[in-house]
């Protein structure tokens, strides 16, 4: 077996473990993450935390160039959205009222189902679409962006980086995703965290600095298209997250280069 056909082995390993944790053990302590019911001290901090990021992530859709960057409010209208690891649908709520046309999906069937119940009255029915699934489904269809918040998080930084590769040529803008920055005081935390009780504790994650994934993007052909645009971290007590933007390169016009070459 070779090294891309083992990795994608683990990857289906763990993406079954991830999807019957989310589908079947957190599901109520999700859904009440989720929503304004009263959390734990932990979770409280958790809450504020993905409230931040999602906040920073939307910021950054459609202001992936400085030619858009001073688009009014509707600037994702006529485009389409990935929202890879969904949840309960807060993320695509923003970006479809933000004009965007966004394909939901999670591997939690459950959660999914509660996401399409929340949805609120404002947003047309058209303008999300839920499914439970994977992201890597070519059937989910093209995309001018994909957003993966806080999932990919759940697999270690190769396997990570193969399956933003494998939805690359799906995307013709940019993807955000997520990572757990590997720093001391994760560390911390995450060791604080084992005392908690079980039901306070978030899923496995893998840590990873920067320099590591940013080596890891640029070793993956798949992503040789594309560039490393911003990234921002958020803490918020026992949730340390940091989101990073990979743009795609416009591809030079066809002579360019030598055209270059006669100039010069």
């Amino acid at each position: 077996m070779n090294s891309v056909s083992r990795t994608a082995e683990q990857y289906d390993r763990r993406r079954s473990q991830i999807e019957q944790y989310f589908d079947r053990t957190a599901v109520q302590a999700w859904a009440r993450l989720t929503s304004d019911a009263p959390v734990s001290g932990v979770r409280a901090t958790v809450r504020a935390g993905r409230e931040s990021m999602r906040r920073q992530i939307v910021s950054w859709l459609g202001t992936e160039d400085a030619a858009r960057a001073t688009a009014p409010e509707s600037r994702l209208a006529g485009t389409h959205l990935l929202d890879a690891g969904c949840g309960t649908g807060m993320l695509s709520i923003d970006a479809a009222r933000l004009g965007a046309k966004v394909a939901a999906v999670d591997l939690s069937a459950t959660l999914v189902s509660l996401a399409a119940e929340r949805l609120p009255e404002d947003i047309p029915a058209d303008a999300i679409r839920f499914s439970s699934g994977d992201m890597l489904d070519p059937d989910l269809g093209e995309f001018d962006y994909l957003v993966t918040m806080d999932a990919l998080i759940h697999y270690s930084p190769l396997m990570a980086v193969q399956a933003l590769a494998g939805c690359a040529p799906r995307v013709r803008r940019s993807m955000i995703f997520t990572f757990a920055p590997a720093n001391p005081l994760l560390m911390t935390m995450f060791a604080l965290g084992r005392l908690f009780p079980r039901g306070d504790r978030s899923p496995a994650i893998w840590p990873v600095s920067l320099a590591t994934l940013t080596r890891l993007i640029g070793l993956e052909p798949a992503l040789r298209g594309w560039r490393i645009g911003r990234t921002g971290r958020v803490t918020r007590g026992f949730y340390i997250s940091q989101a990073l933007e990979l743009v795609r390169v416009p591809e030079a016009p066809a002579g360019a280069s030598s055209a270059k070459r006669e100039a010069v």
